[in-house]
């Protein structure tokens, strides 16, 4: 890529955020001086077309070789173009309204032909006194290009003529070739298609005027498998013909036998049909001739009717007699003509008679229908700059705030508006979460994703009883974590204000904030303790009630399935256990004391400082972890996992990253009341137990000799 140093000519404006300089676009000239910034200073290099928030027709436009993303030079040439229409360059600031007719440039070609394309296309409209054109006026090209036979896109329709017969052959062409869309909207055919169609038919018809005796034979791939069945039956019949003239005594050994047939008489013909075919075709004789009609063998009946209707008739004539001179000339022509037939054209135009083709030539069709191609393409200029007037109203409107996106990170750093990025907002766990993206393969996206230190949360949303679906992975970047589980249910919100069903399909884990980080310890010891507690509770009930079944079981009996009695009591063991016990209990106290010895001594502003480094000792190594890591977020990392070619470290810092997820609060000024009439009873024991720990530690102090009285 080539890299352009920043020209004196033009001064450009910065702003800090997100750990990086980013350039302030404003006017009209920074887009056009956007070949002077140097390319190590914009922010991204690439973005996908699909999966961003912004107006698809106006990236199509700007994406020029259609490659499904928007690169530096793509911008740049949208920004340049733009600026070679308009004398007035703050239009592509002040275009969300729409353009002025009198911004447009009259000094280039160009300019000029935009300029009076906007006219011709207002006064379509109706508004023919308008100074302003529209996007919303541009989208009703359509409409008006439907109304017009030829709008200069080299393909016509059946509606581009008056002429019956050419409207049918349009029809015809488009049902053999296939179609092209018209700007219209409607099916038409290019000069491509009319070429190939009349190439096709001039061959279909030189192959078709070589047709041998001009047989006009029905369904020729069915009657050459029925000529390829039926011949060796046919050329064994005549055969034997010549032997009986050769050898009168084959007269009767060719033909069937009467033992051969007293065999035959007793069973179910019918069921024998194979062996029926094994014998002649017709009675052998002298004559050599075959009755197509009477005589033949019931087997081949059939297959010979079919034989001189679609094959005889076609290339002898009617006959009812075939003579072996006959067949002899029967087999000449269908070698003649599977010859033919296998040379045959194979092109979508055979599905046309051969008469509708010969039409085509004789009417000079083609030439017809090259002269309306002709026509539609002359007034391609004019309709082109009606394309282009779209892509200049849009530009005008669009090309500044994609700009804000890529070239600068301006609307996500600065909150003034939602980035092309962020496909909406979640809600989830009494709180909203700003950054999110849309994901289409969450495996893949997930691999890189991590790498951007931010704690995410994969979910499938659905709308309409789940026949639109779409994933989006949001960012938590305040609050914690303790509630966020797989397949928990959250309502997800699109740009559009479209609500969706969301359920956390994945979850990946990073430090979400400082607080987080400092009550975590807490959290794990005290899930730690209540595990313990658990188990103990546990193994206890678990021994109370093996205590009371072997209570309830009559002395002698045993259950089928009872563990065997245990060991009887060992009161020296049990001595030793409950020595070490109280040991232990008695060294705990001794620690808990000392300590609590050596607190009391100390003088009482140094307390709440002894508290305090406590708690950093506790909590300390977790926050220092989890602000190394949150200074790593990266958004770059997340969107370059969707397609995305980030060119600096966006960073997202503690303070940014809280205004990403809003926490609940009450609305200011509301009145809360405090009455739960459902709160837990309060019960004095706690009191008491409070009461009662406070008085041994004041004794316990006093006999230290720590308290001045």
């Amino acid at each position: 890529m080539k890299e352009n140093g920043t020209s004196a000519h033009h001064q450009w404006k910065f702003f800090r955020a997100g750990g990086f300089d980013q350039v302030l676009l404003e006017t009209g000239d920074d887009l056009l001086a956007l070949s002077q910034l140097d390319n190590k200073l914009w922010s991204a290099l690439s973005c996908p077309v699909n999966g961003v928030e912004f107006d698809q027709r106006t990236l199509e436009l700007i994406d020029s070789d259609g490659d499904g993303h928007i690169r530096v030079p793509e911008i740049l040439a949208a920004a340049e173009w733009a600026g070679a229409c308009l004398n007035d360059r703050q239009q592509l600031v002040n275009g969300s309204q729409g353009v002025l007719l009198s911004a447009i440039s009259c000094e280039t070609e160009e300019g000029s032909r935009i300029l009076d394309a906007a006219r011709t296309l207002l006064a379509n409209l109706g508004k023919p006194e308008a100074e302003v054109i529209t996007v919303s006026d541009t989208c009703n090209s359509e409409t008006i290009l439907a109304q017009t036979r030829f709008n200069g896109d080299g393909i016509i329709t059946a509606a581009s003529t008056d002429d019956e017969l050419l409207a049918g052959w349009v029809t015809d062409i488009i049902e053999c070739m296939g179609s092209e869309t018209d700007r219209s909207g409607a099916d038409g055919i290019t000069r491509e298609m009319i070429e190939r169609f009349a190439a096709d038919s001039a061959a279909l018809l030189a192959w078709h005027d070589e047709e041998p005796g001009g047989a006009d034979i029905t369904a020729p791939d069915e009657a050459m498998l029925l000529w390829h069945t039926v011949k060796p039956k046919m050329d064994d019949y005549f055969l034997r013909c010549a032997m009986a003239v050769y050898d009168s005594r084959a007269t009767t050994i060719f033909n069937s036998s009467d033992e051969n047939l007293a065999a035959l008489a007793p069973r179910n013909l019918s069921e024998i049909g194979d062996e029926i075919a094994t014998l002649p075709l017709s009675a052998v004789t002298v004559t050599g001739s075959l009755d197509l009609i009477q005589g033949i063998n019931p087997a081949w009946s059939k297959a010979i009717a079919r034989l001189r209707r679609d094959i005889i008739r076609p290339l002898l004539g009617d006959l009812a007699v075939l003579t072996e001179e006959r067949w002899r000339e029967l087999k000449s022509a269908v070698e003649q003509y599977e010859t033919w037939w296998s040379n045959r054209i194979d092109t979508p135009v055979s599905t046309l008679d051969v008469e509708r083709l010969k039409q085509w030539q004789d009417e000079q069709t083609e030439a017809k229908l090259l002269a309306l191609i002709d026509q539609d393409l002359a007034l391609k200029p004019a309709f082109d700059a009606i394309v282009e007037v779209e892509r200049l109203t849009r530009y005008c409107r669009d090309l500044l705030a994609l700009a804000n996106n890529f070239v600068s990170f301006r609307d996500f750093y600065t909150g003034r508006g939602k980035a092309i990025f962020q496909s909406g907002s979640l809600f989830l766990d009494g709180r909203s979460f700003e950054l999110c993206i849309t994901v289409t393969d969450v495996a893949k996206h997930a691999l890189l994703a991590n790498l951007s230190r931010v704690y995410l949360v994969y979910c499938d949303c659905t709308r309409s009883g789940g026949s639109d679906k779409m994933t989006v992975a949001a960012a938590i970047t305040n609050g914690d974590s303790d509630q966020l589980l797989v397949g928990r249910n959250g309502i997800f919100y699109d740009r559009q204000g479209r609500d969706w069903d969301a359920t956390i399909v994945r979850i990946i884990e990073h430090p979400i904030s400082i607080r987080q980080a400092f009550w975590d310890p807490y959290k794990r010891i005290g899930k730690m303790v209540g595990e313990s507690l658990q188990k103990v509770a546990a193994a206890r009930s678990r021994m109370n009630e093996e205590k009371a079944v072997a209570e309830l079981i009559p002395a002698g009996t045993k259950k089928p399935d009872a563990k065997p009695a245990p060991p009887p009591f060992d009161v020296g063991k049990f001595a030793g256990i409950f020595a070490a016990v109280g040991l232990a209990i008695g060294a705990i106290g001794t620690a808990i004391a000392s300590i609590l010895t050596g607190f009391f001594k100390l003088p009482w502003w140094q307390m709440p400082l002894v508290l305090v480094g406590i708690m950093l000792f506790v909590s300390g190594p977790s926050i220092f972890l989890a602000w190394l890591k949150l200074r790593q977020r990266n958004l770059g990392r997340l969107l370059d996992a969707n397609g995305w070619a980030v060119n600096t470290r966006a960073k997202i810092n503690i303070p940014f990253g809280a205004s990403l997820t809003g926490m609940a609060r009450l609305p200011q000024g509301a009145i809360t009341s405090l009455f739960d009439p459902f709160a837990e009873k309060k019960r004095p024991w706690k009191r008491w137990l409070i009461l009662a720990i406070a008085i041994v530690a004041a004794l316990a102090a006093w006999r230290m000799g720590l308290l001045p009285f």
